[in-house]
């Protein structure tokens, strides 16, 4: 039987960080919710995603995360930052609405699924500058249309990068 790093290390597209991020939530908290889609946008750098209360879908900063796909050392980096997001996110679906006890959950749920030293979590504690160095989200590279549709999170095989 696998731990979740390891199934996180071997997450190959969205649908795939989305599943461990609706377990592990679903297991810490026993919540969960399904018909979800997910956005792809260009947003300011600040700000990783975001969740329209009352929508089904969650918007992602497609200009970090092409920033952090093309600075990351490893899958594990990547795949961590895109567990991080989504769950956030998924909280804010799930009716968590304060930023900071969704904060404070995003980290609880990490530290309870991979441990504290994992690169999720120490992104949950301090932000993506704890595993990211600042030049690996510092330049964007390609430009590509503003708006991408990943239309069913959930059995999506929509690889980040391309």
């Amino acid at each position: 039987m696998s731990t979740n790093s390891e199934r996180l290390d071997q997450c190959q597209d969205f649908g795939d960080v989305f599943e461990l991020v609706k377990k592990s939530a679903e297991q810490s908290l026993g919540r969960r919710r399904a018909g979800l889609m997910l956005y792809l946008a260009r947003l300011p750098k600040h700000i990783g995603a975001f969740h329209t209360m009352g929508t089904n879908g969650i918007v992602m900063n497609r200009t970090t995360l092409d920033m952090i796909t093309h600075g990351a050392r490893s899958m594990r980096e990547i795949n961590s930052y895109v567990y991080s997001i989504l769950l956030h996110e998924y909280l804010h679906t799930l009716g968590y609405a304060e930023e900071s006890d969704v904060r404070r959950l995003v980290h609880d749920v990490s530290l309870e699924t991979f441990g504290p030293d994992h690169p999720a979590t120490q992104i949950a504690s301090k932000g993506p500058a704890a595993i990211f160095p600042n030049e690996a989200i510092g330049v964007s590279p390609n430009q590509s249309p503003d708006v991408e549709v990943i239309p069913d999170l959930e059995k999506s095989s929509r690889r980040y990068i391309s």
